[in-house]
C-alpha cells in the first residue's frame, strides 16, 4: 500500500484477549487499522502498540464500558464516522442459577451481550450501505442454536443469530454482509472470567482461537450467514435440529454445563 493510500479501518470490541484479539491480529494482518473498544485502558494501550508495531497499520483506542449508555454512545459515535468492517465481539457468562444472580449483573449482560450489538450495528451500517461496502461480524456461540446450556447467555446469544440473519436479507445487495459467528468451547479468559468449571469438557470439544478467527473470515467472505467452527460443532448443531428439543436438554446437562450457568 503507497504511503498515501487510506487503509480501511476495523472496530472490535472485546480485543484484549480471546476471540477479539484474534480478530484484531487477523485484520490488522490484512491492512486494516483498528479501533479498539473495551474498559481496560492498559491493556488497550499495550495492544495498540504491539499491532503498531508489528502490521504497521493505525490503532486507536475507545475505552468504554459498553454495559452503560455512555460507553455505547461514545462507540456509536466514533462508528457515525465511518468504518469498513464491525466486530461484535463483546459479551460475557454469567455462574450460578438465574434465580441467584443479582438482577443488575443479569441486566448487565443483557446490555452488552444484546443491546451493545443492536446499536454499534445500526451506528455502522447507514455508512456502509452508502458506500456499498461493509462487514459486520456479530459474536454469537452454539449456545445460541442449541438448547439447555445456561439461560439469559444462550438467550441473548439466540438474539444476536436471529438479528443478524435478519439484518441479512435486508442488506442483501447493498455491498454489505453480515454473519453470526456460532462458536463451542474456545481456549480463551471467558469461562475463567465467568467462574465456570470446565474441566469436564472432553479436549475433542474445544476449538482454538485463530481456529475460529479464520474459519469466519472465510466464510464471511463466502456468504455465510451463520458461521460454525469446527465440524464436531456442525455436526451437533445439525443434529439438535432433528433430535427432540428434551434429549438435548438432558445431554447438555451431562456434558455441556447447562447448569451452574446464567
Amino acid at each position: 500500500m503507497s504511503p498515501n493510500a487510506v487503509r480501511p479501518v476495523a472496530l472490535v470490541t472485546g480485543p484484549t484477549s480471546g476471540l477479539g484479539e484474534g480478530f484484531a491480529r487477523k485484520l490488522a494482518a490484512r491492512g486494516y487499522d483498528l479501533v479498539l473498544v473495551a474498559r481496560d485502558q492498559q491493556r488497550l494501550d499495550a495492544l495498540a502498540a504491539d499491532l503498531e508495531n508489528q502490521y504497521g497499520v493505525g490503532a486507536e483506542v475507545v475505552v468504554a464500558d459498553l454495559g452503560t449508555d455512555e460507553g455505547r454512545a461514545a462507540v456509536c459515535r466514533r462508528l457515525d464516522q465511518g468504518v469498513e468492517f464491525l466486530v461484535n465481539n463483546a459479551g460475557f457468562g454469567i455462574t450460578g442459577e438465574f434465580w441467584t444472580v443479582d438482577p443488575a449483573v443479569l441486566q448487565n449482560q443483557l446490555d452488552v451481550n444484546v443491546t451493545a450489538v443492536m446499536q454499534l450495528t445500526r451506528a455502522a451500517l447507514p455508512s456502509m450501505v452508502a458506500a456499498a461496502n461493509g462487514r459486520i461480524v456479530n459474536v454469537a456461540s452454539v449456545a445460541g442454536l442449541v438448547a439447555g446450556r445456561g439461560s439469559t447467555y444462550s438467550a441473548s446469544k439466540a438474539y444476536v443469530i436471529s438479528f443478524t440473519e435478519g439484518l441479512a436479507g435486508g442488506v442483501e445487495g447493498t455491498g454489505v454482509r453480515m454473519q453470526a459467528l456460532c462458536p463451542g468451547f474456545v481456549r480463551t479468559e471467558f469461562h475463567e472470567r465467568a467462574g465456570i468449571e470446565m474441566s469436564s469438557i472432553p479436549s475433542a470439544m474445544w476449538l482454538n482461537v485463530d481456529q475460529v478467527v479464520t474459519t469466519s473470515l472465510d466464510d464471511l467472505e463466502k456468504g455465510k450467514v451463520i458461521s460454525i467452527p469446527g465440524i464436531q460443532y456442525k455436526v451437533i448443531t445439525s443434529a439438535s435440529r432433528v433430535i427432540p428439543k428434551s434429549a438435548v436438554r438432558k445431554i447438555n446437562t451431562l456434558v455441556g454445563r447447562g447448569r451452574g450457568r446464567t
